[in-house]
């Protein structure tokens, strides 16, 4: 994958070095945010992971695993995003019995019941979306759930979702509680266009699906939100 000489080259691995560090410009906003959520929603012990942690294993498998020295800043970011992106999938199943020491199937099944079925879920705790996807409302008086509050200062849901003012009490309750009854999978969506600053395209290549299905997601989890602003 990487001409020898190029990879002796100091200066050459210095400027490829600066385009990993450069990839990585969004990368935290969006490992930092999955870990709030997956807090908040008592998937993880708080402050048992930190973003950084998470941030560094990846670019390590990121250079163990060969890389093209000549590769650009948009393509080495979708890799280290695919990396983070796994390897946060992996430790959420790893850790989803702390949900009140739950099996993961009765989560998925308790998550599931809050969306109408909108989304189906198989053994591998993968989220999927049904043919006749038309909505993705919430329940909003179920007992068994739990509501945060978000605290997050920064403004980035509020550009991506285009609301004028999400820093009310209330709003944020309600943002609160749309993250808590999103499936993981779709909230993994939202934040890697929203913390991640990926397009529709990048997000695409990232889960490995089709665009059209991202763009989807995004539309209806954005208008299904603002509704419950209403």
């Amino acid at each position: 994958m990487c001409n020898v000489n190029k990879l002796s080259d100091k200066n050459t691995l210095n400027k490829f070095n600066q385009k990993v560090v450069s990839a990585t410009q969004h990368l935290q906003a969006y490992v930092k945010h999955r870990l709030y959520i997956a807090e908040s929603t008592k998937i993880i012990p708080k402050n048992m992971y930190k973003s950084h942690d998470i941030i560094d294993e990846g670019i390590a498998k990121f250079y163990e695993r060969g890389y093209n020295i000549d590769a650009d800043r948009a393509i080495i970011k979708i890799e280290l995003f695919k990396i983070v992106d796994t390897d946060l999938d992996i430790l959420f199943k790893k850790e989803a019995f702390h949900q009140n020491t739950m099996s993961t199937q009765t989560i998925l099944e308790d998550e599931l019941e809050g969306l109408k079925e909108v989304f189906t879920a198989d053994e591998g705790f993968e989220f999927i979306m049904n043919e006749e996807l038309s909505d993705i409302s919430y329940h909003q008086d179920h007992e068994e759930k739990r509501v945060f509050v978000y605290d997050d200062n920064n403004t980035s849901i509020q550009n991506a979702f285009e609301i004028s003012d999400i820093s009310t009490k209330r709003n944020k309750h309600l943002l609160g509680k749309y993250y808590t009854w999103l499936p993981l999978r779709v909230s993994d969506i939202v934040d890697l266009f929203v913390f991640g600053k990926l397009s529709f395209e990048e997000i695409a290549r990232v889960k490995n699906i089709e665009s059209k299905r991202v763009e989807r997601v995004l539309e209806l989890a954005i208008e299904d939100f603002k509704q419950h602003l209403i």
